[in-house]
């Protein structure tokens, strides 16, 4: 069960977002998901290689996610479906046992909740399923479910502020609640910066704080690089990141 906390702790942690204005938002490189959904017709492709590491009590493992790919597709411009499908190799130190292949897929959904004209708040929700397709040693074995409110606000053309309230539940004990406040600075037309705080209350009795920073370079108008690092502040976690993302839009009738 040890590999399977680990990957919820770092895996699922990179689902996040660009909060300062460009013309593709994406949900990476941080923790704090997005307030905005994809164009309707739109299918966008966020994709990643993550290395991480994680101590604990009587557990001490190396995580690689290589790739990390969320599919999301834009059904009306208020509401997306999402699918996460990754590869996973989790190295158990403390026996020297390795497992590695896909991991549970995820399934959900992106729900606009608030935006309007004029208004600097947006507003949507998130849900996705966990479905137990993997192997025992990378599955859960239980359906679950990671759920977002997701909370932004632009506080001028280049910086942006980001929060996330939420709840997780992954099939055993009491689930998890979750927050993430990230500050997004854009340095330049194509260069953007975020610092974030955020953290989980495992079993909503033990707190974990982390705090994770990176860079976005935006290719074009539909692609972008990303570059993230995170590190737990009261636990022993690690993490990397590097990723690329692609929207493709669809093409107008004439």
């Amino acid at each position: 069960m040890t590999f399977i906390r680990s990957i919820l702790i770092i895996s699922f942690l990179t689902i996040s977002n660009s909060i300062f204005s460009q013309s593709i938002i994406t949900d990476r490189p941080d923790q704090t998901e997005s307030s905005s959904t994809i164009f309707k017709g739109s299918l966008q492709l966020e994709s990643g290689i993550l290395f991480g590491s994680a101590k604990g009590d009587g557990f001490s493992e190396e995580i690689l996610l290589a790739p990390t790919v969320l599919w999301r597709y834009g059904i009306t411009n208020g509401i997306e479906l999402r699918l996460l499908t990754e590869f996973a190799r989790v190295k158990d130190k403390t026996v020297n046992k390795t497992a590695s292949g896909i991991t549970d897929l995820q399934v959900g959904t992106k729900i606009q909740i608030l935006k309007k004209e004029g208004i600097n708040t947006e507003i949507a929700f998130l849900s996705h399923a966990i479905i137990p397709t993997a192997k025992d040693e990378l599955s859960l074995n239980e359906l679950g479910t990671i759920n977002k409110l997701s909370i932004s606000h632009s506080l001028s053309e280049s910086v942006g502020l980001g929060y996330n309230v939420g709840y997780d539940y992954y099939g055993f004990g009491s689930g998890n609640l979750t927050y993430s406040i990230a500050v997004g600075f854009g340095i330049s037309d194509k260069i953007g910066f975020y610092a974030e705080p955020y953290g989980n209350l495992i079993d909503i009795e033990t707190h974990e704080a982390s705090f994770d920073a990176g860079f976005t370079y935006l290719v074009n108008d539909n692609s972008q690089l990303d570059i993230s690092y995170g590190t737990g502040i009261n636990h022993t976690m690690n993490y990397i990141s590097i990723g690329y993302s692609l929207n493709i839009a669809k093409k107008p009738k004439n």
